[in-house]
């Protein structure tokens, strides 16, 4: 099975930046780009593939034809594709949000909810997010802060800088602030409930809406966990299991799950059976389950995503 070389869905939001542009060559004609979807079977926004005999087909299309079999075995249990990866440059403050879980989401909104995790790939000086509360709050303290805009003053505001990560289950409020450039990887869903965006005004002119009550009834309103283990990866959820890697480097796609490589830093290839795939910066590739040993060669510095149990 070949390697595939996938092509981002492009999003470009209000507080989006150039850097995706400049700095991980991504193809886009707007004035900003804020979010590239790297690795997306969601109809919000769809990956497509740029090589083989599936170029120019999304990577929803490709998997329709050729069967759930390229997931692996620890995909089966997913009624969708399980995960979605994006590149994020956020040159403003992103708003203030919750997502909701498998359970909430699926009632109320008929897709999955979102459990993701962050990895800082630049900030600038001086630069923090919000993730979680610093204190435990009550429901009501939450709904009367947002009301009456003091909300940030009970936020756990975090100094970020490369290198850093975040884990964030459903139901943590949280917000990307500027000056940052992450690598997310979550649940394939595209809900969000927001609670507070500085008060600006969409394209349309118009305020961008916030979801207060349904943020209220899904957020947990006390500080993030900090005793996480993962085992030795970056990150390791019910829904994806991450590793930087780096050049020169061997491993196995195995037939219990794909393997998703975004390259972060440098350039060389991949090679995957008889096949060499050249690489740089900011390249997505998608390695079908069962592809056997694969090897990256050059400067590259790369996200692994794997879909694994615990």
């Amino acid at each position: 099975m070949p390697v595939l070389k996938l092509k981002p869905a492009c999003k470009d939001y209000i507080w989006g930046g150039k850097r995706l542009k400049t700095d991980y060559h991504k193809e886009f004609d707007g004035p900003r780009l804020a979010e590239c979807w790297e690795l997306s079977c969601h109809p919000d926004g769809p990956s497509v593939i740029t090589n083989g005999v599936f170029a120019g087909r999304t990577l929803r299309e490709y998997l329709a034809a050729v069967g759930k079999r390229v997931l692996g075995s620890n995909c089966q249990v997913f009624r969708e594709f399980p995960i979605l990866i994006k590149l994020i440059d956020a040159k403003d403050n992103l708003s203030i949000q919750v997502h909701p879980n498998n359970t909430d989401a699926l009632e109320n909104e008929h897709q999955y909810g979102k459990t993701e995790m962050w990895y800082v790939l630049d900030a600038e000086p001086g630069a923090y997010l919000y993730y979680g509360f610093r204190e435990p709050i009550s429901k009501g303290e939450f709904r009367r802060r947002i009301q009456d805009g003091t909300l940030l003053e009970v936020l756990n505001a975090v100094p970020v800088h490369k290198g850093d990560l975040f884990y964030i289950p459903a139901g943590t409020l949280h917000a990307i602030c500027k000056g940052i450039v992450i690598a997310e990887i979550q649940q394939s869903s595209n809900v969000t409930y927001r609670v507070f965006d500085y008060n600006r005004v969409g394209a349309d002119g118009m305020s961008r809406k916030l979801h207060v009550d349904q943020a209220v009834e899904v957020t947990h309103c006390q500080p993030p966990r900090t005793d996480y283990n993962f085992g030795g990866h970056l990150a390791r959820s019910a829904y994806f299991t991450v590793d930087v890697v780096q050049a020169p480097y061997a491993g196995d796609c195995d037939d219990e799950s794909f393997t998703s490589l975004l390259v972060l830093e440098g350039e060389g290839e991949v090679q995957c059976g008889k096949e060499a795939m050249p690489c740089q910066k900011g390249d997505s590739l998608f390695l079908p389950a069962d592809s056997g040993e694969f090897s990256i060669a050059g400067t590259i510095s790369a996200l692994m995503t794997r879909v694994g149990t615990i």
